[in-house]
């Protein structure tokens, strides 16, 4: 299709020019005077819309007179109450995405950047080479300066663009230009509904583009600082940026939890993974078991560890609520059952296992206690080793966190949803020991660094100062708690046993 005024050739794909603005009745017609012609075009599928956010000056009343003189379908909203500029963004992107448009390109109000180069900034989006464009300043310092670009604006553009990729391991001229393009299907894989209807809403939506690897490209467009009025505390925005990212960071850590960082539906758990190669409860579980054992693998889910555990020459058996076929063939035989409706039957009667594994699996019952009966009511005359490994609720940062009157759950860490029953130390010995089983061991896990920052010198420096913390202090600075404890008989084995024994005894002397 043939793009109006500036020949370019446009597929049959559509564009909506979103507008921001508040307060800008001085700069809005000049604004929407220098939009290129076929944007205005419905016949291309175009549209340009304008949300005014409750503005106190005439912006709407200006809009609306220049488009209707000039017979042009501006698509114009009023809120009745002030959203904020994320706010505001939130209902054009959601707009674009009900209306079914393939692309949107944000304006500001005020003329801070050049409808002139709409045609740029949607281009890679259309061209499907891009999901993100981002008009940035910082690419051609000079212009920004030639723009008029207070200094201590520029400075600290530059000073927090530079923290947030570091934090971010991104390489971004700038995260602060207002000037972007969006393609619609990555703003459906995007859960900017959740971010801040404030300034700091530009960094979230930055931040989940990145998780989730969405394509970011940058232009360079140039700068102007007119006669606009800012609406930006710059102190309060450096601070609300900063935090946006460094919380972003610590969600992996499972330190603190918000929706907006969450990108996976609750109850699927694609994201568990096997923890092997450092020190981990998988580690430590495959480690309690040696070659030959009979192992049951209660919770065994996807079967993480089976592969490993074969290649040890033991025998695997698995218990789990739903476990896919296609991970059932590693182990020696398979029940597909709720652990917590499970009776001493169901545990592969007549089979004599070594160790019994409960790796990350405790926390998620609602009743451990009568969980521990059952087994021991199944294994307590075989008495196998029982490993088991929990997160520490009373590690250093969740006893911060609540100094903080902080108490986030979220998709993984100590605080994960899906966790029931939560112990320390002296809980989990203490439920153990009262309901039958000897403690033989107990020892800290410390923080997978290695999985969150990689394999790299700094992961395996901090994993290695972990573990010297835990010597000084394992309740302190353990992540997770491992156990090796034995089911004690109960008191009908021993009365079974003792009749047994009597009985023989008897017979002997008869």
């Amino acid at each position: 299709m043939q793009g109006v005024g500036n020949s370019k050739i446009y597929s049959m794909k559509s564009i909506l020019v979103f507008i921001v603005a508040y307060n800008a009745a001085a700069h809005i017609e000049r604004l929407l005077k220098r939009i290129p012609g076929h944007f205005w075009q419905r016949d291309l599928g175009n549209e340009v819309l304008l949300i005014d956010d409750a503005s106190t000056d005439e912006t709407v009343l200006r809009a609306h007179d220049w488009a209707q003189t000039r017979n042009l379908p501006l698509i114009l909203f009023r809120n009745p109450i002030n959203q904020g500029y994320g706010g505001n963004q939130k209902l054009g992107y959601s707009y674009a995405i009900a209306q079914g448009f393939d692309a949107v390109v944000l304006l500001h109000g005020d003329g801070q950047y050049a409808p002139e180069l709409l045609d740029a900034m949607a281009a890679p989006i259309i061209a499907g080479k891009a999901d993100v464009v981002l008009g940035s300043r910082m690419l051609k310092l000079e212009d920004a300066l030639k723009g008029k670009m207070p200094l201590y604006k520029l400075a600290g553009n530059r000073i927090i663009t530079t923290l947030q990729n570091r934090l971010l391991h991104t390489s971004l001229s700038e995260f602060h230009t207002g000037y972007r393009a969006w393609s619609i299907d990555a703003l459906k894989r995007l859960p900017f509904l959740y971010n801040s209807p404030d300034f700091d809403f530009d960094t979230e939506i930055l931040i989940q583009c990145v998780d989730l690897d969405l394509r970011i490209k940058e232009i360079p467009i140039p700068t102007h600082y007119g006669d606009e009025v800012c609406h930006v505390n710059g102190l309060k925005y450096a601070w609300q940026v900063l935090c946006a990212t460094v919380v972003s960071r610590l969600q992996d850590f499972g330190i603190f939890y918000t929706p907006k960082y969450d990108y996976l539906i609750h109850g699927d758990n694609s994201h568990y993974a096997p923890k092997l190669g450092l020190d981990s409860s998988h580690t430590y579980g495959v480690a309690a078991c040696k070659p030959g054992d009979k192992i049951l693998d209660l919770g065994c889910g996807n079967g993480l560890l089976v592969e490993t555990l074969n290649a040890k020459n033991v025998k695997v058996f698995g218990i789990d609520r739903r476990i896919p076929n296609e991970c059932k063939s590693g182990f020696a035989m398979t029940l597909e059952k709720d652990l917590e409706s499970l009776v001493p039957e169901d545990l592969f009667s007549g089979h004599i296992f070594d160790v019994l594994l409960m790796l990350d699996v405790i926390e998620h019952l609602n009743n451990p206690e009568a969980f521990l009966v059952m087994l021991r009511e199944r294994f307590g005359v075989e008495q196998p080793k029982l490993v088991i490994t929990t997160p520490n609720i009373a590690f250093i940062i969740m006893r911060l966190s609540l100094l903080l009157g902080q108490f986030n759950y979220g998709k993984s860490g100590i605080l994960d949803f899906t966790h029931r029953r939560l112990f320390t130390f002296r809980t989990l010995k203490h439920m153990l020991q009262s309901h039958g089983y000897i403690v033989e061991r107990m020892g800290g896990i410390p923080v997978p660094f290695e999985l969150l920052l990689g394999n790299t010198r700094l992961a395996r420096l901090l994993t290695r100062v972990n573990e010297v913390l835990i010597a000084i202090s394992k309740s302190l600075f353990s992540f997770q708690i491992f156990v090796e404890a034995y089911p004690m008989p109960t008191e009908r084995h021993l009365l079974e046993i003792s009749a047994t024994a009597g009985q023989s005894l008897w017979d002997r002397k008869t």
